[in-house]
C-alpha cells in the first residue's frame, strides 16, 4: 500500500512539477505519510526527483532544441547551487529543519498564487539577458532546491523568464534542466553521506518518471490556472498542518 501511495504521489508530483513547478507539496507529505522523519523524507524526495528531470527533458525536446549553448554556460551554476543547498542541510540539525519546514512550504505556496504576476514583469521587461542579478539568483534558488526545493521551479522558472528571451514552455523546459542538475548534484551527496530510505526511493521515482513526461504535454494543451491555485492552497493547508506538528 505504502508503494502505490507513492507511485500516485510521484506521478501527481512530476506533473505538477511540470506545469507549476511545484512538486515536492505531493511527493514530501506523501513520504511524511508513509513514516519517514522529515529530514530523512527530504534527502530521499531530493533523490526521486531526479528522475522527474529526465522525464521532463525527454517529453520537453521540442522546447529544448537550440537552447544548448544557454544552458552549457548556466547549469555549472546550477550544479553548485545543489551542492551547496545539499551541504547545508546535512549540518542543519534534524529538529530545526522540522521547525523551518512549515514556512517554506508556506512561502512556496504563496510564490506559487502570485506566479502570474511574476511571469507579467517579466514580460515587460521586454528583450532579455541573462545577467549577473538573474545569474546570482539562479544560484540561490539551486541552493534552496539543493536544501528543500518545494517552488524550486516557480522561482528558477520566474528568473528564466526574466532573464532569457524565451517563451513559457520553452522556459519551463530550461528551469526543468537547471533543478534537474542541482537535485542530481545534491542526490550524490545525500546518497554518500544522508538518510536516503531506497525503499521509498524506486516507487516515488517511477510515479515521477511518468508524471515528468507527460506534463509538458499538458503544458502545451491545457490552462494551468485552476491547477496552480488548488495546489497552492493545498500547499498552505500543508504547511498549517506541518507547524501544528512541529510547534
Amino acid at each position: 500500500m505504502n508503494a502505490l501511495l507513492l507511485v500516485v504521489a510521484g506521478f501527481a508530483a512530476g506533473l505538477s512539477g511540470s506545469i507549476a513547478g511545484l512538486a515536492s507539496l505531493f511527493s514530501y507529505p506523501a513520504l511524511l505519510a508513509v513514516g519517514l522523519p522529515p529530514t530523512a523524507a527530504n534527502v530521499t524526495n531530493t533523490m526521486a526527483l531526479s528522475f522527474s528531470t529526465v522525464g521532463q527533458a525527454a517529453g520537453s525536446r521540442p522546447e529544448l532544441s537550440g537552447q544548448a549553448p544557454t544552458l552549457l554556460r548556466l547549469l555549472p551554476v546550477a550544479a553548485l547551487g545543489g551542492a551547496t543547498g545539499a551541504g547545508l542541510l546535512l549540518v542543519t540539525p534534524p529538529g530545526a529543519f522540522e521547525r523551518i519546514v512549515p514556512f517554506l512550504v508556506g512561502g512556496a505556496a504563496l510564490v506559487l498564487l502570485v506566479q502570474p504576476r511574476i511571469r507579467a514583469a517579466a514580460d515587460r521587461r521586454g528583450p532579455r539577458r541573462a545577467g549577473a542579478g538573474v545569474v546570482g539568483g539562479m544560484f540561490a534558488v539551486a541552493v534552496y532546491g539543493g536544501y528543500f526545493g518545494a517552488a524550486a521551479g516557480v522561482l528558477m522558472l520566474a528568473l528564466v523568464l526574466v532573464g532569457l528571451p524565451v517563451s513559457l514552455p520553452r522556459g519551463n523546459a530550461f528551469k526543468a534542466v537547471l533543478l534537474g542538475v542541482a537535485n542530481a548534484v545534491a542526490a550524490v551527496g545525500f546518497a554518500v553521506l544522508g538518510p536516503v530510505q531506497w525503499w521509498a526511493v524506486l516507487p516515488l521515482a517511477l510515479g515521477l518518471l511518468v508524471g515528468g513526461w507527460c506534463g509538458p504535454a499538458v503544458v502545451r494543451r491545457l490552462p494551468a490556472g485552476p491547477l496552480r491555485v488548488g495546489i497552492a492552497l493545498a500547499g498552505l493547508a500543508l504547511a498549517v498542518g506541518l507547524a501544528v506538528q512541529a510547534y
